[in-house]
């Protein structure tokens, strides 16, 4: 090789190892402003969650475009041969008739009703708004309908709405699924996660909400590894970590959660018979409506690694980093050295 290749050859690679060394200082201050890091601090590990963990979000749209369509041609339902069980559904999707659908805004608002109670991933507060629009919009759309009703309430005289304006079920149905499963999108990638060399951090920004947490590896006590079957089969895995301050672990009531314990005072002339009956009777719905609060785990996509792939290397690296920073291995390197020392004095 002539000394023109040999200087060529090292003008490329002094331009590779500058190009490189540019690549990675940009990489790392787009990770820095990123993840808010501290000076010094290198992320390790990102990780985001996968995208069929909130298949749930996406079955419950298309529940509600499910509902659309029945209501969409409720009369569909009926023939020669249907039974009671297919009269009452429609009965109860004609209530209300042409002037507002309330049989529609009733099955939606039980849906909204369940959704909520279940306390699942598509319980949360923008979920439940969407469903309440959802369930409503008739009434928005169809206000006039609603006046009229009333108005019949105080007068036998049967007048049309004012506006004669209908709710679409199809065209409605597409565009509030469509919509919802767009938002469904952007909430899935609002999620940021990171291991750096100092700590954990738990990153999302959806719409106008923002959240950022950063975990000390010295305060982690336990990651807790949650697989669904339906994970199992994807690929995927929920890991929480837990802190001694707390973090990770909710309180909730559990036991009944409505009614009241009935009043049966004792009378003077009760029989023994009698007394008995109600102290049996209040034992009984004092158990029936028994609450207590216990702390448990339930994974919150803002501050745990929901619904991930590449679950194991990602615990193989919390479970290192944690090891690193514990005070245990702190004081262990500290004898180290206080005996290297000794024995250089010697």
């Amino acid at each position: 090789m002539s000394d023109e290749e040999i200087q060529a050859d090292e003008v490329a690679n002094t331009e590779t190892e500058a190009a490189e060394k540019s690549a990675k200082a940009s990489n790392d201050e787009a990770m820095k402003n990123r993840f808010k890091l501290i000076e010094g601090e290198e992320v390790l590990l990102t990780k985001s969650p996968s995208p069929v963990g909130f298949m749930g979000m996406y079955v419950l749209g298309l529940i509600v475009f499910g509902v659309h369509m029945l209501f969409w041609k409720p009369d569909s339902l009926l023939n020669d041969n249907s039974g009671g069980v297919a009269k009452f559904v429609v009965w109860v999707m004609e209530l209300g008739g042409s002037k507002l659908p309330f049989g529609f805004v009733l099955v939606m608002a039980t849906i909204t009703w369940f959704n909520r109670m279940m306390n699942t991933s598509t319980s949360g507060k923008w979920v439940t708004v969407w469903l309440l629009l959802a369930t409503f919009l008739p009434v928005l759309i169809q206000i006039d309908g609603l006046i009229a009703l009333v108005r019949d309430m105080f007068s036998d005289a049967d007048v049309e709405p004012f506006l004669g304006l209908k709710y679409n079920f199809l065209v409605s149905g597409l565009v509030l699924t469509l919509a919802f499963w767009a938002l469904v999108f952007y909430y899935q990638r609002s999620f940021d996660y990171a291991i750096t060399s100092n700590a954990v951090i738990f990153k999302h920004a959806f719409l106008l909400s923002r959240a950022h947490r950063r975990i000390l590896f010295d305060r982690i006590s336990e990651v807790q590894v949650e697989r669904t079957p339906f994970g199992t089969m994807t690929g995927f895995a929920t890991l929480t970590i837990l802190t001694d301050s707390g973090v990770g672990i909710v309180e909730e009531s559990v036991g009944g959660s409505v009614g009241i314990s009935p009043n049966l005072p004792e009378k003077e002339n009760d029989t023994s018979v009698e007394k008995a009956g109600k102290s049996l009777l209040k034992s009984f719905f004092a158990l029936m409506f028994y609450q207590r609060t216990i702390r448990t785990v339930r994974p919150d996509p803002k501050h745990c690694f929901y619904k991930i792939r590449g679950w194991e290397d990602t615990k193989t690296l919390l479970n290192e980093m944690h090891k690193k920073h514990s005070q245990s291995t702190k004081l262990d390197n500290l004898a180290d050295i206080l005996t290297q020392q000794n024995e250089g004095q010697e």
